[in-house]
């Protein structure tokens, strides 16, 4: 393996870009960002951050981030933290073809960054090779983590967002493709369009497939149908509990509550997997992902505070609590806990019907949109009975059906979805195909339906919807008709024994004045104020103009004589424990 490395001392060190040559001669780009305020000769451990699917690394070293997207560069450098992004093989500025983070791949890449992390001054070490590491990332981000400790011990601590436990499961449930996500991820690979979770906010880069996703987007959007060998393409990427039985690395797993790309039952399985290894491991669910949050996203900075504090833990060694086990957020931003899940029962809502569905070839328009389903005009309409008490709806629900369909094909898909009609809308936007066979004798279907996690009251307004079409899913593909002779859903309800603490830090600081202006003698007039979730925070702030330093508190007016050919102050401040670092620039009078 050669590496191509600029190699700067530690007095001169900034961010700055390097390449390496993976195992089988794949050209590897990538970025490196030191820890904000590192002295010199200091080291620090450093967080490799890998991007979404069909885009390059990161490169704003000042970036915040968000839930779905993860944490910014900017933060974590704050927090102490070098930063390493990529460019991952098949995208941005790499040779090679997305293989779709595989083990066998993407994983060897990211052993070799970590190779040549070992030789980088700023790297802290835990012995020759050794750089001390964790992983943070979203989606595409997120499953490189999970692959990647599977096969190299060196890493101390992953973070994933929204990724996966099978790629199969999550394009191909019930034998039908994700039409809607499979357009977007089919065009990001290609180098065409953008979608929202999927790449990260500073946009796509020109990329190229294996040619496995190629023949999957083809047969996938025109038939709805995969062959067997690109079935199990899909399922040798990883991670799957084969993969995951090897990984050993403390893991948080973040996951959306209404994410439909990967949906919650990708990440439990995760977690169901670690936990029986005896892996230490928590789960939190956040109202965001590949999806629409039509719901309150509670605290801000709430999942941020969580990375952190499991990084410093298992990253930086520091000794504090980490959390319970499970955590997820209710429509109205409460957050709720528990030691494991799935929870204790609490008993179940149940409701019962019959009806009468018609399959209409080529319907995709009456309901849903590609990445989130919505209520349908047409359907079976089941009203879902108001709970006697305020209740927790956390886990996937259960339907059977006994039902007599004929038509044009020998078997089609219909789907399910529950409906908050007070909202007016699906709850989570999961929807679950119901695969149906046409043959005009009488069938059983039981299975579960999408998780979900809802807090349920008895003024609620619920109903589940059994509808011919979505668009997450793509065109119906059959015309027929569904005798629906008796329809049984249950509702798991779960007991939430423990009450998640109050956020630590529920916002992200905002410094203000964006810029001062240099009056005629030569200074410049600075108010700073800092806001936080609509709070004034009163803190003492540290002022530099590279030259001169200054302390103040806030609110109060500074007039400070600046160098002549000062184009910005920098600004810094601590809120819960974490360094912040704003540059202000002077503006000419």
């Amino acid at each position: 393996m050669w590496i191509t490395l600029t190699l700067i001392t530690p007095a001169d060190a900034a961010a700055r870009d390097f390449s390496i040559t993976s195992f089988d001669g794949t050209r590897i780009e990538a970025h490196f960002f030191p820890a904000r305020d590192l002295g010199p000769r200091a080291r620090a451990p450093t967080i490799l951050v890998g991007p979404g699917w069909g885009s390059g690394g990161y490169t704003d070293e000042d970036a915040v981030g968000n839930e779905s997207s993860g944490i910014g560069i900017g933060v974590l450098r704050g927090a102490g933290y070098n930063v390493l992004t990529w460019d991952p093989r098949g995208f941005g500025s790499s040779g090679g073809d997305a293989k779709w983070d595989s083990p066998y791949f993407e994983a060897r890449d990211v052993q070799a960054l970590l190779d040549a992390l070992a030789g980088i001054s700023e790297a802290k070490l835990d012995g020759p090779g050794d750089p001390r590491v964790g992983m943070h990332g979203s989606s595409y981000g997120g499953g490189i983590q999970l692959v990647t400790a599977a096969v190299d011990p060196r890493i101390e601590a992953i973070t994933p967002i929204v990724a996966w436990h099978s790629l199969l499961a999550s394009f191909y449930k019930a034998s039908v493709f994700k039409a809607g996500w499979g357009s977007m991820l089919c065009g990001h690979g290609s180098a065409r369009g953008t979608g929202a979770g999927l790449v990260n906010p500073e946009g796509a880069a020109a990329g190229s497939m294996d040619s496995h996703m190629y023949s999957i987007c083809a047969s996938g959007l025109a038939s709805g149908r995969l062959s067997g060998e690109d079935q199990s393409w899909l399922s040798d990427r990883g991670p799957g509990t084969t993969w995951m039985d090897r990984v050993r690395t403390p893991t948080l797993i973040l996951h959306g509550t209404v994410d439909t790309l990967f949906t919650l039952d990708e990440a439990i399985q995760n977690f169901h997997d670690m936990r029986s290894n005896g892996v230490p491991t928590r789960m939190m669910w956040f109202c965001g992902g590949h999806g629409v949050c039509r719901t309150s996203r509670g605290a801000g900075g709430y999942v941020e505070d969580a990375v952190l504090r499991w990084l410093a833990v298992y990253v930086k060694r520091q000794t504090a609590a980490t959390g319970p086990a499970f955590e997820w957020i209710d429509q109205n931003g409460a957050w709720h806990s528990a030691s494991d899940y799935p929870l204790a029962g609490d008993g179940s809502v149940t409701a019962s019907g019959s009806g009468r569905l018609q399959l209409v070839a080529g319907d995709a328009a009456s309901s849903g949109t590609t990445d989130s389903g919505t209520p349908s005009p047409v359907g079976v309409d089941i009203r879902i009975p108001a709970p006697s008490r305020r209740v927790n709806l956390v886990g996937a629900p259960t339907l059977e059906l006994d039902y007599r369909g004929r038509g044009t094909t020998a078997a089609a898909r219909a789907y399910a979805q529950i409906v908050d009609a007070d909202r007016h809308i699906v709850i989570g936007g999961q929807v679950t195909p119901l695969p149906l066979e046409l043959d005009n004798q009488p069938h059983t279907l039981s299975l579960s339906l999408e998780t979900l996690a809802y807090a349920l009251t008895p003024s609620m307004n619920v109903r589940l919807e059994i509808i011919p079409a979505t668009d997450v899913y793509g065109s119906q593909r059959a015309n027929g008709l569904i005798e629906l002779t008796r329809i049984a859903l249950s509702l798991p309800l779960g007991k939430s024994p423990v009450s998640a603490p109050p956020p630590t830090r529920s916002c992200t600081p905002r410094l203000r004045p964006n810029s001062v202006e240099r009056r005629d003698d030569g200074r410049v007039r600075i108010r700073p104020r800092i806001r936080c979730g609509g709070e004034r925070l009163r803190r003492r702030v540290k002022i530099t103009d590279g030259r001169h330093r200054w302390s103040r508190r806030t609110g109060r007016v500074s007039i400070l004589r600046v160098r002549p050919r000062a184009r910005r102050l920098v600004v810094r401040f601590r809120h819960a424990g974490v360094r912040h670092r704003e540059r202000v620039p002077i503006r000419r009078g």
